[in-house]
């Protein structure tokens, strides 16, 4: 049974027929992409309350935009659902600093301070702009910074918490600002523009690319966007006594664990992502509580893919595009024990097949964006499953969407046939 599908941006389609989709799947695919659309919709189908959703654009052309299953209990997903994205957002946000960069309104080589005075504190003259997008700022922790949830869920207070603080003895070296890193850049945008991060993801991102389908944190009323719920156990066994137990230790030991616990772990951090509406969605946490639509995030990395061009306009630079594209470090990051994370300014890459030559980044639980500059081809994926139980099998999407969407792509033909049409 074929899904229903919408109006592309496009007035060229690539080849001229759609694939079969199955029962359960909406939307529009290529029929080059029948082996992606039947995988996603076996891995991504079949549980209640659980859904996703994938978009693949090649050239600045919808070739795919599909999704299946719900976003809540009895509430089918559709093609404006959107799902946090968590440390996808990393990348939206590195792009809105980069939109700046591009109009001269910041210098990657110049310290944060020039324009976030406050943040020469403790000895910080000296971090560069691009420190802080390469994750090599000193400034992961949050036991430094933060007491508790109520802290987290205050961004204007971790910013000057931030910018007051001390790095620590990795300042220089990859260590994956889990938390931190969206803050660091929100209050660098926030002294350059006088605006939050929130707004500038609507005047930097969404409306220069004409998209409805990426916000930071809950969807206004007026977006067609809405946010699906959660499903799973969440992070709800952090908060076991045992678990807290061994947790609570973790931040004091050296090396990568000790790392990864001080960057990403503090007590009643699990309740982030409780009830229908959490709190997560209720702050602005750049590092992490993006809403975003799969077509939403292939927009966005369609631009990247392409040289900084979006719908025949003028995103960023080729020159930005250049730097945006280079890898900063091939260090092994010590809070993501040390997995080789190739981070480039604000993205990263992945040392498997079919990611070497693109970036992006990767979310907690799998969502992603993804741009491939060597194909001019952009991926966004995502779903709203959080439970332990599959959470190391969904965290390790890209491993098949990737190559998939490599595999199918290869065989797409340009063809001048007209768009798909809206459907009736």
């Amino acid at each position: 049974m074929r899904g229903s599908y919408r109006e592309p941006m496009s007035s060229v389609a690539i080849a001229p027929g759609l694939a079969d989709l199955p029962t359960g799947v909406g939307g529009y695919a290529t029929s080059e992409f029948g082996p992606l659309v039947k995988t996603f919709a076996r891995l991504m189908g079949g549980q209640p309350g659980a859904g996703g959703a994938l978009t693949v654009h090649l050239r600045g052309t919808p070739l795919v935009e599909i999704w299946t299953g719900e976003s809540a209990p009895a509430t089918p997903w559709t093609a404006d659902t959107g799902a946090i994205v968590f440390s996808a957002t990393k990348g939206i946000a590195a792009t809105v600093i980069h939109r700046l960069a591009d109009r001269g309104l910041i210098d990657y080589d110049t310290p944060v301070a020039a324009y976030w005075p406050e943040f020469a504190a403790n000895g910080k003259e000296r971090i560069t702009v691009r420190h802080l997008l390469s994750h090599r700022a000193g400034l992961s922790g949050l036991p430094e910074i933060a007491a508790g949830l109520d802290d987290i869920l205050d961004h204007r207070l971790m910013e000057q918490r931030l910018a007051a603080a001390k790095p620590d003895h990795l300042l220089g070296t990859p260590t994956y600002h889990a938390l931190t890193y969206g803050w660091l850049l929100a209050g660098l945008a926030r002294a350059v523009t006088g605006r939050g991060m929130a707004e500038l993801f609507r005047t930097e991102i969404a409306a220069p690319l004409g998209t409805d389908g990426i916000h930071l944190g809950r969807p206004p009323a007026t977006s067609a966007t809405t946010a699906a719920t959660m499903h799973g156990g969440r992070l709800a066994f952090i908060g076991t006594t045992y678990i807290s137990l061994i947790l609570g230790r973790t931040h004091t030991l050296p090396g990568a664990l000790g790392a990864a616990a001080r960057a990403l772990l503090l007590p009643g951090l699990e309740d982030f992502l409780e009830g229908e509406a959490p709190p997560i969605l209720d702050t602005e946490l750049p590092a992490g509580n993006g809403v975003c639509t799969a077509t939403g995030l292939a927009t966005l990395y369609s631009a990247l893919a392409n040289d900084g061009m979006s719908q025949g306009r003028r995103f960023l630079s080729p020159s930005t595009m250049k730097t945006m594209r280079r890898i900063e470090s091939y260090s092994l990051d010590h809070a993501l024990f040390y997995i080789p994370m190739l981070w480039h300014m604000g993205y990263h890459s992945l040392p498997m097949p079919g990611a070497r030559a693109g970036f992006g980044h990767v979310g907690l639980g799998g969502s992603f964006g993804w741009a491939d500059p060597r194909r001019g081809l952009s991926v966004g994926f995502v779903h709203n499953r959080l439970s332990l139980s599959t959470l190391t099998t969904d965290q390790l999407a890209t491993a098949w969407v990737l190559p998939l969407t490599l595999r199918c792509a290869r065989t797409t033909r340009r063809s001048t046939q007209p768009a798909i049409p809206r459907a009736a």
